[in-house]
């Protein structure tokens, strides 16, 4: 493991909303105090993918993470990929194996054979004691992950993974030198499942703090918050506005990403209301999902600071 080059440790699923195109972008507004080693802690209460934690972890001398969201599985993944990284490369290596030697057809029957499995499953699991029936199923989510339609992470009312296959040619189900690598960086994080409320009881004075919610939709037919059972309305958006401003009045640093309302109604000033007291910007990036083709491109995304 001492061998492996941590500087490549990068999120080890695509997730909607991911942040890795615009981490060059982001490197410009983060507080000086991060950069110069003042702030140590880092917390992010809406983990994701984690292409933000796995950036700052690699490049700024932060000595401890705090990384949660109340998505039962990926913090049950995230925590394997932790504490259990080699148990879980053996786990995907048998999807894997069994997965390859089949053919276009028989690939597809074999991933709803683990999408079965995987919601027949989940009543089985104890999402908030770390057990051995954890790892077969965090490699169950990579494997979904790597395997469905766009890599997309939905579920339906009764919690049920439901996107289809993904009809790819050579998905990139293990990636074990990834893994590792990125085990070793999250031995720094403390990872737990809570709602973003719940992080003021990890938090004082030193903390640089990244939200990076579910996007408010920028147009009627475009919504992350339909990729999670989870739904984060426009009162969640405001609860966590508010609670934004109340972290804002400290010692610690807060950075915020959401969707920019403007790019579909010059008139839309939601967030510039919510966030009134803070510095607002608006940074360049690719609208990557949209079913119409001609929708995707170049949009502008807000990123909101308390310095």
């Amino acid at each position: 493991m001492n061998k492996i080059n941590l500087s490549t440790a990068k999120p080890f699923l695509k997730w909607a909303g991911g942040k890795t195109q615009l981490l060059e972008q982001f490197t410009k507004f983060f507080p000086l105090e991060l950069k110069n080693g003042s702030l140590q802690n880092y917390y992010e209460p809406f983990l994701g993918g984690g292409a933000v934690f796995f950036f700052i972890a690699q490049n700024y001398p932060i000595k401890k993470a705090y990384l949660s969201d109340v998505n039962e599985d990926l913090v049950l993944t995230f925590s394997v990929v932790q504490q259990n990284v080699f148990e879980l490369i053996d786990e995907l290596n048998s999807l894997k194996t069994e997965y390859i030697k089949r053919d276009d057809h028989e690939r597809e029957k074999y991933f709803y054979k683990i999408r079965e499995l995987y919601n027949s499953e989940r009543i089985k699991i104890d999402f908030y004691k770390h057990s051995a029936d954890w790892i077969p199923r965090a490699a169950k989510m990579i494997f979904l992950n790597k395997t469905c339609f766009n890599g997309l992470f939905r579920l339906n009312r009764k919690g049920e993974f439901n996107v289809p296959f993904g009809r790819y040619k050579n998905p990139g189900i293990l990636d074990q030198e990834n893994l590792v690598s990125a085990s070793r960086v999250l031995q720094i994080a403390e990872i737990f499942l809570t709602d973003f409320e719940n992080i003021k009881n990890k938090i004082n004075d030193d903390f640089f703090i990244y939200f990076d919610p579910p996007y408010r939709p920028i147009s009627l037919t475009s919504s992350f918050t339909s990729y999670s059972k989870y739904d984060f309305t426009e009162i969640d958006q405001k609860r966590l506005a508010k609670f934004y401003g109340e972290l804002g009045v400290n010692g610690n640093k807060l950075m915020l990403s959401n969707s920019d309302p403007k790019n579909e109604n010059i008139n839309d000033d939601f967030f510039d209301r919510l966030f009134s007291n803070f510095n607002i910007l608006r940074i360049k990036a690719n609208r990557m999902i949209n079913c119409k083709a001609e929708k995707r491109g170049k949009i502008t995304e807000l990123l909101i600071t308390n310095y």
